[in-house]
């Protein structure tokens, strides 16, 4: 079976690379080992909302259409809307199909367009095709340090991907470990629930939900903000753990998160966890430290968007105070958390994700297994990725880029098709009313 392009990754990134592929005229098969948007739907937890507000979750050609575009979605409401997206474009999908490699580059004469023999598990089908994309999702793989496997196996733990409610978890207090944006929501939503819970805290950037008139997010993607805003720290031997986004909620019509609001909220914050024996973590005595590293980085961030507002002469509501972590509800926890001491029947490890790109050839890759690309264009001929960071840029990785990404792709594949015509008048198309730039 020969395809012109296999997109391994039924989400969002993926989808939406289909669909701008179909908005010029060209067809693709997507291959989902789940089903479409199953992060979303099925690795999240309940209560979750997007962090970006819904006029951003905006697909090639389907933009956002509600009554609410100032609000912010459910979790599964996004699935939901990536299904119709790919009902309503005719995008091809297998679902539950999983790949178990992929293979370049092809000498066979009897296909000279293939690049690519696209290997899948169940049942050893090979499909052949011009153009691979990848899209696994830059959070592919669920992280969890190797200190977990010297934790008392009378603990439960789970990786956040793997949490869906408090009802779920067995009685007795709960232990987040990360306080990153999953990390807090999740420590948020279990203490809502009446639980003791302790947050375990590591490196981490917040910013206001909204500042000065707009959503935070608007100030970094619409205007050039002086500094490396949109990039974010890993934290400690986390390496090659990819980036994660500011800290904020969307619940509630959307609003701040920091470690003093879960402060406020009852949360007991502990030091980042070090080493374990069996009931018994060492922790670093670093709770007031990373919080006023975040706050020194988000007045920084505040401090360059009033730069650009100001250099621009743009008209906008008065600097106000915003709610950044309030050092004095802090206090150090001390050295040792004994889990069995206070009740701590479960952790949840908040850790973040690592890219799983296993299946690629290996001339894709460098040595830690990392996919080898520039803007989404790879290191062999026709392979791209969508949803990547762009060194330790976090934009390309949110929901709010899946149409820039997608049709930027579209754009190479395009061309690739186009230039092959190997005619003047075939590559004057990407510049004819028809072929223009997607907007």
């Amino acid at each position: 079976m020969f395809v012109e392009t296999v997109i391994v990754g039924g989400g969002q990134q993926g989808c939406g690379v289909a669909g701008a592929l179909s908005r010029l005229g060209y067809e693709s098969l997507v291959l989902e080992r789940g089903e479409v948007g199953q992060a979303w739907a099925h690795e999240r937890w309940d209560s979750l909302y997007v962090n970006t507000p819904n006029r951003m979750v905006d697909f090639p050609g389907w933009p956002y259409d509600g009554d609410d575009p100032e609000g912010f979605m459910p979790a599964r409401e996004v699935a939901e809307r990536l299904r119709r997206y790919v009902s309503g474009m005719g995008i091809q999908v297998r679902e539950r199909t999983a790949v178990r490699a992929v293979e370049s580059a092809i000498d066979d004469p009897s296909c000279r367009d293939a690049r690519f023999r696209v290997h899948l598990a169940d049942d050893g089908e090979v499909i052949e095709c011009r153009n691979l994309v990848a899209a696994l999702g830059g959070y592919a793989s669920p992280r969890v340090p190797d200190v977990a496997s010297d934790v008392d196996p009378s603990i439960t733990q789970l990786h956040s991907s793997h949490y869906r409610n408090p009802q779920s978890l067995p009685d007795g207090a709960v232990l987040v470990v990360g306080a990153g944006s999953s990390g807090q929501q999740i420590a948020e939503d279990v203490r809502e629930s009446g639980r003791e819970v302790y947050l375990a805290v590591g490196r981490h950037k917040t910013a206001p939900r909204f500042y000065r008139g707009a959503c935070v997010l608007d100030w970094l993607r619409f205007m050039s903000i002086e500094g490396n805003f949109e990039s974010a720290p890993v934290g400690r031997d986390l390496s090659p753990s990819l980036p994660g986004a500011s800290v904020l909620s969307g619940r509630d019509g959307g609003r701040d998160l920091n470690l003093s609001i879960l402060a406020k909220q009852g949360v007991t914050l502990v030091g980042s966890v070090r080493a374990a024996e069996g009931t018994v973590l060492a922790l670093e005595d670093n709770v007031r430290s990373i919080a006023e590293a975040a706050a020194r980085a988000e007045l920084e961030l505040l401090d360059a968007i009033d730069a650009a507002i100001e250099k621009r002469g743009l008209e906008v509501p008065d600097r106000t105070s915003p709610t950044i972590v309030d050092i004095s509800l802090l206090s150090g926890y001390g050295e040792t958390l004994d889990l069995k001491a206070n009740d701590i029947t479960t952790v949840i490890w908040a850790t973040g994700f690592v890219p799983d790109y296993g299946i690629l050839p290996g001339a894709a890759l460098d040595e830690q297994g990392t996919p080898v690309h520039r803007k989404g264009v790879g290191a062999l001929p026709g392979l791209y990725y969508a949803g990547l960071p762009e060194g330790r840029v976090v934009r390309p990785l949110l929901i709010g880029a899946t149409r820039s990404n997608g049709e930027f792709i579209a754009r190479q594949i395009q061309l690739d098709n186009v230039l092959r015509q190997g005619s003047p008048a075939a590559a004057a198309q990407l510049w004819s009313a028809e072929g223009a730039p997607l907007r």
